[in-house]
């Protein structure tokens, strides 16, 4: 579980930066970092409580990292 956690805490740190690097994204590399970290613990901690999930730890990391990107609002956005 541990290491499972770790990667994800990782892969959500990678999905950030490439959003912010790639245009997807206008918030700042930090604030992108800490969104998809955040989603991703979130969906995380409601995957191990409920076993739901995508399928392998690091997908659903991915999904829920640009979930969090994507319905967390910014002032940077239009």
């Amino acid at each position: 579980m541990f290491f499972s956690f770790f990667g994800t805490v990782i892969i959500a740190g990678i999905v950030g930066y490439l959003s912010e690097r790639s245009g997807f994204t206008g918030n700042g590399y930090l604030p992108s970092v800490i969104i998809c970290i955040g989603g991703a613990f979130l969906f995380f901690m409601i995957s191990r409580m409920f076993h739901i999930g995508f399928g392998s730890p690091g997908l659903n990391a991915i999904v829920s990292s640009v979930g969090a990107l994507i319905i967390v609002p910014t002032h940077f956005r239009r």
